[in-house]
């Protein structure tokens, strides 16, 4: 099946301004997903939706397509993302006249993946029976050992007590942080939903190094500290 990749990039971040185009090892932060996507032979067109001209000069330097300035409404704070990603399905239907057999989401946020992640997941997509794979990795916290809520009463209790006490973290249930590597999905499936988990959703596991999922300045200096390490072992 062929597929057309993403990357949805605003020019607004509170977390860490001007994200998306801030230098990691030598270029723009979102050039990592760009050159990931394009890196993958079953990506036909890699495209960016992004509210900023700034961005996209800097996506299409680096080979990408941004066929359209993403208006305003959906590049708030508050703006939906699943929004951006019907936005741009019904940009390509009205110009091309068809969805693509498959959509990819290339997050500029995890720029220490490896195009091998996009390819797991479509691989996994392709097995049949999803309507969407999204990426996991070992959760650092489990919600029924050593993750609180805070009650009525000003206490704090577990965000899922257990009928019997779980006494070690490898008696809990496994879980998994969910991570921002990549997500493949069927376009249709998006056009008529509004959530990742109103369909039927699978995974593909990703080790922690490649998943850093960069939304604030310590969250980069994370980054550029494990890409420099890569870099030296290389």
């Amino acid at each position: 099946m062929k597929a057309i990749a993403f990357i949805f990039a605003r020019g607004g971040s509170k977390g860490l301004p001007g994200k998306n185009i801030r230098s990691l090892g030598g270029k723009p932060l979102i050039a990592w997903s760009i050159e990931h996507a394009l890196a993958v032979k079953r990506v036909e067109r890699v495209i960016v939706s992004t509210d900023s001209e700034e961005i996209a000069a800097v996506a299409r330097q680096y080979g990408a397509e941004v066929p359209f300035i993403r208006p305003e409404e959906l590049a708030r704070d508050d703006s939906p993302e699943w929004l951006a990603w019907c936005h741009v399905l019904n940009y390509l239907r009205e110009t091309t006249g068809v969805l693509p057999e498959i959509m990819i989401s290339v997050p500029t946020t995890a720029p220490l993946r490896l195009p091998l992640d996009i390819e797991n997941c479509l691989d996994e997509y392709e097995k049949g029976g999803t309507d969407m794979v999204i990426t996991v990795t070992d959760a650092h916290r489990s919600p029924y050992f050593n993750m609180v809520k805070t009650n009525a009463d000003g206490t704090v209790g577990l965000v899922n007590p257990q009928q019997s006490a779980i006494a070690r973290r490898q008696d809990a249930p496994v879980v998994y942080d969910m991570a921002t590597v990549c997500y493949v999905a069927n376009p249709e499936f998006v056009m008529t939903h509004n959530s990742t988990f109103e369909g039927r959703v699978k995974v593909v596991h990703v080790p922690r190094e490649r998943a850093i999922d960069i939304d604030t300045l310590l969250d980069f200096q994370i980054a550029e500290s494990i890409l420099n390490l890569r870099e030296n072992k290389l």
